[in-house]
């Protein structure tokens, strides 16, 4: 047996549980859609595990609490630095690319971070290349180089990823 039958057993069953509860929410509890659901469900199943197979990514929900927060503050400081500027009477940006160095190898792991760093206030990703980000920024002047390599860091400790 391999070691990932386990992992895909319970990706399979938990996937199937949430697609025949969806369906019969949707469609109500009776025999005929029951036995449609099943039907509706397999494939859906089928579907699932073929473009999305399962991995072994665990969250530590105190490194993922950390991540939240550090979201969170730089939100706030964002907020405050756009308050800021927009009541200067002059613009105070430096538009620019910044290209910067990921570690975290190309699929979904990598995906979700720049997911998640598109949601960063005054910087926005716009392609990878490689190993290089390549990110959008209001003030080329700000540390925006170190801040994506500090929240890759706790993005990976969150998800457990080597």
């Amino acid at each position: 047996m391999s070691g990932h039958t386990p992992l895909m057993m319970r990706a399979a069953v938990a996937r199937l549980v949430f697609f025949l509860g969806i369906w019969l929410v949707i469609a109500g509890w009776s025999e005929e859609n029951l036995a449609v659901g099943l039907v509706a469900s397999a494939l859906a199943l089928w579907i699932s595990l073929s473009l999305l197979p399962p991995s072994a990514v665990r969250l530590r929900l105190v490194q993922l609490a950390r991540l939240s927060f550090r979201f969170l503050s730089c939100s706030i400081i964002a907020g405050v630095d756009v308050a800021r500027r927009a009541l200067l009477p002059r613009v105070d940006l430096r538009p620019g690319f910044a290209d910067v160095p990921v570690t975290l190898p190309p699929g979904g792991a990598r995906n979700v971070f720049l997911v998640y760093q598109s949601l960063q206030p005054g910087t926005s990703p716009i392609g990878v290349e490689g190993d290089m980000l390549q990110v959008h920024c209001l003030d080329i002047s700000q540390p925006t180089a170190e801040a994506i390599k500090a929240d890759e860091t706790l993005f990976k400790a969150a998800i457990c990823h080597e």
